[in-house]
């Protein structure tokens, strides 16, 4: 019988930088779409893997100069080349000891609909859990289960592996690197021992940087979104993710300096989105993106390139400044001020 040391040593020497392993049974109460018991459902465990985005990768979106590399390196290529490599490690040394692991790669949001109470149906309620191919098209092939693509809520499950805390701005939180992480997970029917959740130093002290530094205003200062996991209340300020995604994007011309000053003469209330005076609603969504992206197209792995990130920058400059994190850097992150 492998041991959940083996795992997290083969994981380490693969390439992860953070290795938890959580009980599957913690995703009780989680919508049917993003319940990963219903892709396995014979998992005991789910392994959860953390690979670093190098502080460096977002040097040129802080100081306004080069917004490539975060989007290249920081998303895609761990993504897309990195994180499949560990995952292929770690699954090749669990089959060969007669387990079976799955794969749960980042793809970004693909699935039903579903808000965090398991509402379901409202298409204009999250951009990220929503494939409208899918949601219109396909049905459940099995009584009782629920509709491909399930796919479930990364921050949740690397929660539930007690890599850390979920944070105000809904960004997830490691004692070692902040929120500059991204994440993969394995399901597995090996018979591992479970991590506990997280219960170091809080991370989060819901300073409200974040919201304060989002050029959009699309997080809360007020209303918060709270769930319970595994018997521990989380919660989180409520994200107008529509908007989050235009303004990450680059809808405000003072986070965009490829965006001319009428790009939105043609939306409604594009005055007022150009100067993040006014959220980005549903319907204007798809016309203010393809502006953007007609003045700095996407690559061609299609992760838009980001002109904000302005909530992880101001996180990082907390989290540093705190002394909390355990990786540590020679100079502070933030030289403007």
């Amino acid at each position: 019988m492998i041991t959940s040391e083996q795992v997290k040593k083969v994981a380490i020497e693969a390439g992860a930088d953070l290795v938890g392993i959580g009980d599957i049974e913690k995703f009780e109460g989680a919508p049917l779409e993003m319940d990963p018991r219903y892709v396995f459902p014979g998992a005991k465990v789910i392994i959860g893997l953390g690979f670093r985005i190098a502080r460096g990768y977002i040097r040129g979106i802080e100081e306004g100069t080069q917004f490539f590399q975060y989007p290249s390196m920081g998303y895609g290529g761990i993504n897309e080349v990195y994180a499949p490599i560990v995952i292929y490690e770690i699954g090749k040394f669990l089959e060969d000891n007669g387990y079976e692991a799955v794969a749960f790669r980042n793809t970004g949001g693909r699935g039903s609909i579903s808000d965090m109470t398991g509402k379901k149906g409202d298409l204009e309620f999250s951009p990220e859990l929503h494939h409208k191919r899918v949601v219109s098209y396909t049905h459940s092939l099995r009584e009782e289960f629920p509709a491909p693509d399930v796919f479930m809520h990364f921050r949740i499950a690397a929660y539930i592996c007690g890599l850390g805390e979920i944070g105000y701005s809904k960004m997830f939180l490691t004692p070692q690197f902040g929120p500059l992480q991204r994440f993969a997970f394995l399901l597995t029917d090996a018979p591992l021992k479970p991590d506990p959740i997280y219960s170091g130093p809080s991370l989060c002290l819901k300073c409200m940087a974040c919201a304060k530094a989002c050029p959009g205003g699309c997080i809360s200062t007020t209303e918060k979104v709270s769930i319970t996991i595994a018997g521990h209340k989380v919660e989180w300020g409520k994200l107008d993710e529509w908007s989050c995604f235009a303004y990450y994007m680059g809808a405000n011309i003072s986070t965009n300096p490829f965006l001319p000053e009428n790009a939105f003469k043609d939306v409604p209330e594009g005055d007022k989105i150009i100067k993040g005076k006014s959220p980005v609603r549903p319907q204007q969504y798809s016309k203010v993106a393809d502006i953007i992206n007609r003045y700095y197209p996407p690559p061609p792995n299609g992760y838009n390139p980001p002109k904000c990130g302005g909530c992880l920058r101001a996180c990082i400059n907390v989290l540093e400044k705190r002394g909390i994190l355990k990786g540590k850097f020679k100079t502070e992150f933030r030289k403007m001020t």
